[in-house]
């Protein structure tokens, strides 16, 4: 039969060449992808299901996973023709069954029919359905000469790509490797394959377990969640991820859960040639999943021969604590605290001795306090004793060590053991970039900003993505305000929307006379923070009165806000200061420090809306009370 070229939308998919073009510009697709992108497009219209694919596609081929190799290709055709599986426009998901090609096709009998097949076995695919429009041309002969030529340049291409190397397809059938070791990886979210969206956590969770056991089972540096996870179901290349993360490799995969069985794929692409250097799959029974991360991580470690010493197994999980610890983790991640709290206890109450769900506590009791959404009396000794707990079931633990540190203090006032802590934390895990900004925070409290700002210089270079306003706002605490505003404007390119940035920009702008630029970062963070009305009161506001009305404005709004639920009192100083109202000012300072708001701890000396207090005994008074060493 003659090759057809299908057209839909901007793209054609010539069979004859076997070749895929946006208006009439060719587009690099690999094999098994193009295969598949033929195999669904001559189907137009119909469900082609899993087992029909694989067998299609890989039905001759061994030792492969086909379940990843699926999904792999899936994603590499979403990526090529910029589609969506949430939104689809061209493949669309067929839950539990397969996929369907659903974009409107119609099929042109090319003028030149000369066939291409890809390397590799052919792939039998039926032929287009009779709700596909052809438009027939007239075929033309295909002389002898032409597949004798061609078959002396398929032998000259497969000498040179198999004796002259180096090349992928050298690489894949002389089973060497030419490159570089792999130093650094990115694990991005793993594709949740349950046909449930109520299953995510699960799948977000496995990642950030997987993540942390590759930290802790490798020498390798691992990108962190925050980092990884912004290109969740992001429709870019793994070579163009890698650039953006910095790293070496890429480790992607997808996980089904049924009534009682998990199903884990993944696979392992170098980063810059978007090849692959291994793949597994891993089935588990429900009450095993807890240590599938470590097994894997294990195998990744020693396949990239970068192994650390064998640790002592992790005791047995019970399944209802793990995933009441997935729960509550996914919650802290998107900011549900109160509802992370509550899966939180659920696990250790389920598990008494599960360190991370105590890991899991501790952060809940922390985060609470430095929101001011819980009093700070009660829950940072409850956050001092979770973590207490944790490191006594798993001294191993980085993230218990941090949060540990930070209780000790905000509770306890003893600088020298917080940092102690977060020494131990940073031990463990030298690439975490939260324990460097906790650090930065308390050095900067401490009055120690020439140590500050190069500690918290190495958190952002370690991760930018996690606190990406933190530079410019340690510049603002230290009254270099123009290097605040150099950082925040240079740092709002790359995330123009992100409320800290913008709040940092605001204050840096005020603290420099400059009212106008102040009150417009303000209302673009407001509204990035979803509060259009007040971001537009906030505009009116300033026209009206100035910023000190912008002032009156949040103020009113916070004490709104206050009547439903806690909120900080050092929020409430800092309004109240920057109105240079003296009185009402040191009283929030002296309910503050009675309240032990960790905020007040960290910043009373370092906030520029104190700065006219600085002289007065009352404040001074409260410096000594809260064991800080005086600054001014």
């Amino acid at each position: 039969m003659p090759f057809v070229v299908y057209q839909f939308g901007d793209f054609s998919l010539h069979c004859g060449k076997f070749e895929l073009c946006r208006n009439g510009r060719r587009l690099k697709l690999e094999r098994k992808p193009l295969e598949l992108l033929v195999l669904l497009v001559t189907r137009h219209g119909q469900v082609v299901t899993r087992d029909e694919i694989a067998g299609c596609l890989w039905g001759r081929e061994i030792f492969v996973d086909i379940e990843h190799g699926i999904n792999t290709a899936i994603r590499k055709i979403r990526q090529i023709l910029g589609d969506s599986s949430d939104l689809p426009q061209f493949v669309q998901t067929i839950s539990g069954s397969g996929y369907r090609f659903i974009a409107p096709v119609t099929a042109v009998e090319p003028e030149v029919t000369e066939p291409a097949q890809p390397s590799g076995d052919p792939v039998d695919l039926p032929p287009a359905p009779a709700e596909i429009s052809v438009i027939p041309s007239p075929a033309k002969p295909h002389p002898r000469l032409w597949a004798i030529t061609a078959l002396c340049v398929s032998v000259l291409v497969a000498i040179s790509i198999l004796t002259l190397g180096p090349h992928p397809l050298a690489d894949r059938f002389l089973d060497r490797d030419t490159h570089a070791a792999i130093a650094s990886l990115a694990v991005l979210p793993l594709d949740n394959l349950s046909g449930d969206p109520n299953q995510e956590y699960f799948a977000d969770g496995m990642t950030d377990e997987l993540t942390t056991m590759l930290a802790k089972d490798s020498t390798l540096r691992i990108v962190s969640r925050t980092s990884a996870m912004q290109f969740k179901k992001a429709h870019r290349s793994l070579p163009e991820i890698a650039r953006a993360l910095n790293v070496d490799a890429i480790l992607e995969g997808s996980i089904a859960r049924s009534s009682d069985q998990v199903h884990m794929t993944l696979q392992l692409v170098r980063g810059n040639t978007d090849s692959h250097l291994w793949a597994e799959s891993y089935d588990r029974d429900t009450n095993n999943v807890a240590a599938l991360p470590d097994v894997a991580a294990r195998a990744i470690a020693a396949r990239l021969n970068s192994s650390t010493p064998t640790h002592a197994r992790a005791p047995y999980i019970k399944p209802e604590a793990h995933d009441a610890y997935l729960r509550g983790h996914y919650s802290w991640a998107v900011g549900r605290n109160e509802e992370a709290g509550r899966y939180y206890q659920h696990a250790v109450d389920i598990q008494p001795d599960y360190a991370l769900g105590w890991t899991g506590l501790a952060d809940y009791y922390a985060q609470g306090t430095i929101l001011g959404e819980l009093d700070p009396r009660q829950a940072l000794p409850q956050a001092e004793t979770a973590a207490r707990k944790a490191i006594k079931l798993d001294d191993s633990l980085p993230r218990a060590h941090a949060t540990l540190g930070g209780m000790i203090f905000f509770n306890r006032e003893d600088d020298v053991w917080a940092l102690k802590e977060l020494a131990r934390a940073t031990e463990l895990d030298p690439h975490d970039s939260e324990n460097f900004h906790l650090r930065a925070w308390i050095l900067c409290a401490l009055g120690r900003y020439d140590e500050a700002i190069p500690v918290q210089k190495q958190s952002t270079a370690i991760n930018p993505f996690e606190y990406p306003g933190a530079m410019a706002e340690l510049y603002m605490w230290t009254r270099q305000f123009d290097a605040a505003i150099s950082d925040g404007e240079m740092r709002l390119k790359g995330f123009p929307a992100n409320p800290g940035i913008l709040g940092t920009l605001s204050d840096s702008y005020h603290w420099k006379n400059r009212d106008k630029e102040a009150v417009e970062m303000l209302a673009r963070q407001i509204s990035a923070q979803g509060d259009i009305p007040r971001s537009a009161a906030v505009r009116s506001a300033f026209e009206t009165g100035g910023y000190a009305a912008v002032v009156r404005c949040q103020l009113a709004a916070v004490k709104k806000k206050a009547l439903t639920r806690r909120v900080s009192t050092f929020v409430l100083a800092d309004l109240h200061g920057r109105l240079s109202e003296h009185n009402e000012t040191l009283a929030l300072l002296e309910q503050g420090v009675n309240e032990r708001d960790p905020l007040l701890l960290l910043l009373i000396q370092s906030d520029p809306a104190f700065d006219f207090l600085h002289a007065d005994p009352r404040y001074r008074t409260l410096i000594r009370q809260m064991g800080l060493p005086p600054m001014y």
